[in-house]
């Protein structure tokens, strides 16, 4: 068994494969696997992955009919031999010290999962923004909870220990904003989280990226959610996280949904994403306003008070910057 295996799903990258390929092989922890996914790619990536084949021997590759980003992160996660699981986006690149800072805070500490820091990288790297995981210390099973409402929510930024993966937890195929939809089910198995505050993991803001692209697909964070919600209440896990969940389906549906609601650009599909999301926190949450989560920041007071109104200062704030 390898320390690490690192995940790679690939589709469409090949002006970045090589530089996310490079910053793995280069890695300072030695014993780990790279598991390369060629999600059925059109594109000429799998030349370059063949060639990062012949040179390294923890390089492996795998070619797969297209079935989209989280069906290629679970081919790989069943593929794995690592004590811990990395995932990393191919588009993307890491710090040298990325697995092995990640590993040993892992390792000494017998964490579930290790979170990094990480950087947003802007114009081919001329301009980078850094932003926290909002997290600044290790946490155990007691703190979990309270994580939950201020966690940053991506794959890519940690590491797992493979033994997580027991639970059936896998992600969830043909959706968007896949990583939230992970992350939050996969909570109620994690017994502690240790925490390394350096920026190690590098985001490439390319357009053309998922999280570039706007669509209908944006109530994928809807029906994510409705999601979630189901899945504790049907593992009887829904008491315990109850106020949790509500803050967090509130503030995805109020907050991050309405968000991407503004890049409507038909003021009619914008009316008719908000009536969506008031409409189901109704359903869910009706008296979401007496959780007391809600009272805790700036963030929360805007939940409570948001209607229609709001909403609409948002979308003329937007389309003016536009």
């Amino acid at each position: 068994m390898v320390k690490v295996s690192v995940i790679v799903p690939v589709y469409n990258v090949y002006d970045y494969l090589s530089r996310c390929l490079d910053s793995l092989v280069k890695q300072t922890l030695k014993d780990i696997e790279i598991i390369v996914v060629n999600d059925g790619s059109p594109d000429n990536s799998q030349e370059i992955i063949d060639e990062y084949v012949s040179k390294y021997k923890n390089v492996k590759s795998f070619i797969k009919k297209n079935g989209g980003l989280s069906d290629a992160r679970n081919y790989g996660i069943k593929r794995a031999s690592g004590e811990y699981i990395a995932f990393v986006d191919s588009d993307d690149y890491v710090d040298k010290n990325m697995l092995k800072k990640l590993y040993s805070k892992a390792n000494k500490g017998n964490f579930d999962i290790v979170v990094c820091d990480l950087d947003m990288v802007y114009n081919d790297g001329s301009f980078i923004q850094n932003v926290s995981s909002n997290l600044d210390s290790d946490i155990e099973k007691s703190d979990i909870k309270n994580y939950m409402i201020r966690m940053y929510p991506s794959a890519w930024n940690k590491l797992y220990k493979k033994s997580l993966f027991d639970n059936n937890i896998y992600f969830k195929k043909g959706i968007w904003f896949e990583d939230v939809e992970f992350i939050y089910r996969l909570i109620p198995y994690i017994n502690s989280i240790g925490c390394v505050k350096d920026v190690l993991y590098h985001y490439v803001q390319r357009e053309g990226a998922i999280t570039k692209t706007f669509d209908n697909r944006i109530y994928d964070y809807i029906d994510n959610w409705n999601g979630i919600i189901k899945y504790y209440k049907d593992n009887n896990l829904y008491g315990e996280y109850r106020e949790e969940l509500e803050y967090c389906y509130v503030r995805y549906l109020y907050a991050t949904f309405i968000k991407q609601a503004t890049n409507y650009k038909d003021k009619n599909e914008f009316d008719n994403a908000v009536k969506c999301a008031i409409k189901n926190v109704k359903k869910m949450f009706p008296k979401y306003r007496g959780n007391k989560y809600f009272y805790k920041s700036f963030k929360g007071i805007y939940m409570v008070f948001f209607n229609k109104i709001i909403a609409n200062i948002l979308y003329i704030k937007n389309r003016n910057r536009r």
